[in-house]
Order: C-alpha cells, then sequence, then structure tokens
C-alpha cells in the first residue's frame, strides 16, 4: 500500500478504535492487576487455536475456525482462573509458561503448513488494512456486549468474568490486529497514565491510544511498512510523551498543594474566562 487510501485507512481506523475502546479498560485492570502478560498469553493461545483450526479443516468454514480459537481461549482462561485460586502468588510465572508452552506448540503447527511463515508474520502484526464491513459490524457487536459487562460489573474482583470477557475479547482482536497490538493496546496506554488522576485515566489512555493508531497507520502508508509494527512503535513516543505531561502537572499540583485531579481538570476542560 502506497498513500493515503481512506478506503483503506478509514476501516482500519474504525477497527483501532474499537479495539481501544475494550483493550484500554480491560488494560488498567490487567496492570492494575499486576497480571501483565495474560493478554499475550490468551492472544498466543487464541491464535494457536485459530492455526489448529485451519490445520484441522482448512478454510472450508470460518465459523469452525473461530470456534476452535474461542474454545481454545476459554479453556484457557478455565486454567488461569483455577490457578489464580490455588496458587495466586505464582500467578504470573504460570501465566508465562503458557504463553510459551503456546508458542511451542503453535510452531510445531506451523511446521506441517507450506506457507507456515508467512501465517506466523500475519498472526504477529495482523490484517487491519483488510478488515471487511462484515467484521467491523461483528467485532462492534461483541465488543460492546464486552463493555457493558465492564461497566455494570466489576471485572477487577469477578475473576472468573473477567478471564471469560478477557478470552473472547482476545480471540476475536488478535486475528484483526495481531498479537503484537493486542499486547500493546492492552498495556501501553495504561502504563502511560499509572500517574493520571483516577476520574481522567480512561479518556487520557484512550486517546493516547488513538494518537499512536492515527500515527501508525499514516506512517504505514506513506512508508509502505507493515502496519501492526507501525502502530505498535507509534504507540510508545506517544505513551511517553503522556506520562512526561501527566508527571509534570502531577508536580506542579503537588508543589501547590493541590489535589491531583483538580490538576487535572483544566488540562481536560479548559476554563472560560472573560
Amino acid at each position: 500500500m502506497t498513500g493515503l487510501d481512506l478506503q483503506i485507512l478509514g476501516p482500519a481506523l474504525i477497527a483501532g478504535l474499537l479495539v481501544l475502546a475494550i483493550h484500554v479498560p480491560l488494560g488498567i485492570i490487567v496492570l492494575d492487576r499486576g497480571i501483565i502478560f495474560i493478554d499475550i498469553a490468551l492472544a498466543q493461545v487464541a491464535a494457536t487455536g485459530v492455526v489448529f483450526g485451519k490445520l484441522m479443516w482448512g478454510d472450508i468454514n470460518t465459523w469452525v475456525i473461530q470456534a476452535s480459537a474461542i474454545g481454545t481461549a476459554l479453556l484457557c482462561s478455565a486454567l488461569l482462573v483455577w490457578t489464580d485460586r490455588r496458587f495466586a502468588e505464582v500467578q504470573e510465572a504460570i501465566i508465562g509458561a503458557v504463553y510459551v508452552t503456546a508458542a511451542a506448540v503453535q510452531l510445531m503447527l506451523l511446521s506441517y503448513n507450506p506457507s507456515g511463515a508467512e501465517f506466523l508474520k500475519q498472526l504477529l502484526i495482523g490484517q487491519i488494512l483488510w478488515v471487511s464491513p462484515l467484521q467491523l459490524v461483528i467485532v462492534g457487536l461483541v465488543y460492546a456486549v464486552a463493555l457493558v459487562i465492564w461497566f455494570y460489573r466489576d471485572l477487577s474482583r469477578e475473576r472468573a468474568l473477567f478471564y471469560f470477557v478477557f478470552a473472547v475479547v482476545i480471540t476475536i482482536s488478535v486475528q484483526i490486529v495481531g498479537i503484537l497490538l493486542v499486547f500493546a493496546s492492552l498495556i501501553i496506554p495504561a502504563l502511560a497514565t499509572r500517574a493520571a488522576p483516577r476520574r481522567w485515566r480512561l479518556m487520557i489512555a484512550f486517546n493516547v491510544g488513538v494518537a499512536g493508531y492515527l500515527t501508525g497507520l499514516v506512517f504505514s502508508a506513506l512508508f509502505n511498512t507493515p502496519t501492526g509494527a507501525a502502530t505498535v512503535c507509534a504507540l510508545v513516543p506517544a505513551a511517553l510523551l503522556a506520562s512526561i505531561l501527566i508527571r509534570r502537572r502531577h508536580d506542579q499540583a503537588a508543589e501547590g498543594g493541590v489535589d491531583p485531579e483538580t490538576a487535572m481538570a483544566p488540562v481536560m476542560r479548559p476554563e472560560v474566562t472573560e
């Protein structure tokens, strides 16, 4: 792809906004709970489910492959719910072991695919540029249900429900934006806004993600680079800039004896002076 083709970039940006809409709130929960690598582990498991589905049934039935991916991710989430209750002190290590195992199984399965290397690349960086309107509708509906659950239930406390929602969302996302961008969308905006006032954190984190996606899409279009990789790289400076501004605002508030929540308000909602 060369040039800014809005017919391609438009749907890709919509897909990115949909991903951010659910990944940002889930990412904040993940970061606050300290289970950082659960997203990339479940993404790897879901990708392994896709590889297994394609190996067993080819491209005959997309829904069968989706069922394989979601079923694999849900089984993994059930395992993680059990380990979280029994071995909470080593949960992060268990998540890391799950990731390594899933990656190893995936590589073995791909060795039976003549175009395994290309398929692995697609799983890593996704195919956001080629998302279809039907995919956007389906993804939007699934994410909308997930957002309703997030809004009305405390997923930070209801761990079984959290793992279930997380597994379904990650399975859908990894097939659109790829494993790398799934991890980046969840963690980088949440990490950048860790010091932000609680009431503004979600909004700021979402805007950081939007800046990263916009920059990555434009850069990819102009310089013909892989879109997923370009967006991951663009998210990092956007997050660094946001983090610096938040820290500076926080320090200024602390020096002036002002509550950080109040100090951020003029940034988000400028006062009108006569």
